[in-house]
């Protein structure tokens, strides 16, 4: 049995079924039959740990370690076993699928929670729907993956939900011309569309829409076009980490003086990049799904403990967040299934779920298995020297509106 698992998984994706029946259905039968309180749910994690990507990595691991620490190991009566695999980050999603295949065979994971870029997720969903297990995406904000398997949901965000909401925000506050810059792959394209749509269809116009290379270091020939089009604003948006360090800081110094408003996604402005963009993100208008000022009591619950742990002045970001919403989803659900895994079952008891999420109330629409939450608008400030991303307008409940 051992030696025709390590063959399967090395298959061409085709053939995934073929050569694997033994060992879904044990899978499914674990779920089924066993639910022994000693029987593990085995949970893949699927996530970047190493390479330029590493450290978002980690923040979804440290928010599904800090859930387990706060709540616990075991979801109805099961222990939850993590076993994590490294996708070593974007532009990798052979690497993605086999490991998803790994984690189902090999491991007989009935759940996979990871995915932090679209190409991976994309690559992996045949495999998911084949196997019929459960995948939950943990950060890939591209608006189509959930059509592509029957077995994903989202516990993240839309690039389609933010740019669409920032984009009508902009019309109504009386922002009447934009110039986007935006990088070269899908959640750059799902940006720049969703952000042209709420702003144009709230009657504003767009000069000009320039789109720069994924890991692109220098913006400053795109950031000249953009002041001499003399727009009200310009919307950004660029993966994160040095590259959004990079563009900021760029922005801030061309735009000094300008008068032009700079518009981003929340993670172009992570409150952990903050510190390495200075005074360059001061003015700075975003807009995301989650702020560590959201006034609630499972954010402060939350808070406290990531600060207990990481220190008084930590800051999480919203890639902990995702990690800790992820596996609540995951805990939410075994209790409703009475601890069984099988992926008909598990899906049809996560429709409809609702979460007490530190970010505020999250919805998983039972129509598109999309996550349906707040959206916060912030401005960067300066407060006693630190950045900051101060909430001044909350858009409730947005659903994605590609779906």
């Amino acid at each position: 049995m051992a030696r025709s698992i390590i063959a399967a998984a090395t298959i061409q994706r085709r053939h995934f079924l073929a050569f694997a029946p033994a060992a879904l259905a044990g899978a499914a039968g674990f779920a089924k039959a066993g639910l022994a309180a000693d029987a593990p749910v085995t949970v893949g994690v699927i996530l970047p740990l190493s390479g330029a990507f590493a450290d978002q990595g980690g923040h979804y691991e440290t928010g599904m370690r800090l859930f387990q620490e706060m709540n616990g190991t075991k979801a109805a009566g099961r222990e939850v076993r993590l076993v994590i695999r490294d996708d070593q980050g974007p532009g990798s999603g052979d690497l993605a699928r086999r490991l998803t295949q790994e984690l189902i065979l090999r491991e007989r994971a009935s759940i996979i929670l990871g995915y932090s870029f679209t190409p991976n997720a994309m690559s992996a969903a045949g495999l998911l729907t084949e196997a019929k297990v459960p995948g939950i995406i943990v950060n890939a904000a591209t608006s189509v993956l959930t059509q592509r398997s029957d077995y994903f949901t989202r516990i993240s965000v839309t690039m389609s939900q933010v740019a669409h909401s920032l984009g009508k925000w902009a019309a109504a506050n009386g922002i009447r011309t934009a110039y986007t810059i935006v990088s070269d792959y899908a959640p750059g394209l799902d940006a720049e569309k969703w952000f042209v749509k709420g702003f144009t269809d709230g009657g504003g116009t767009i000069l000009r829409s320039d789109r720069t290379p994924l890991a692109a270091m220098e913006y400053v020939p795109f950031l000249q076009r953009a002041i001499e089009a003399k727009p009200d604003a310009i919307f950004a948006f660029n993966p994160g980490g040095d590259v959004s360090i990079a563009f900021i800081k760029q922005a801030g110094e061309r735009l000094k003086g300008t008068g032009i408003k700079l518009l981003v996604t929340g993670d172009v402005v992570d409150d952990n990049l903050l510190p390495a963009m200075g005074e360059a993100a001061r003015d700075v208008i975003s807009a995301w799904h989650y702020q560590t000022d959201v006034d609630t009591p499972a954010n402060k619950r939350f808070l406290a403990a990531f600060r207990a742990k990481f220190g008084a002045a930590a800051v999480p970001s919203y890639r902990v967040v995702q990690g800790y919403d992820g596996l609540a989803l995951i805990y939410q659900t075994l209790e409703k299934t009475g601890g069984r895994t099988d992926g008909e079952a598990f899906m049809a008891a996560l429709k409809g779920a609702r979460l007490d999420s530190p970010r505020g109330p999250v919805l998983i629409d039972p129509a598109t298995r999309e996550i349906v939450e707040n959206i916060y608008i912030r401005r960067g400030e300066i407060a006693n020297g630190v950045g900051v991303n101060a909430t001044f307008a909350t858009i409730e409940a947005v659903r994605d509106p590609a779906k």
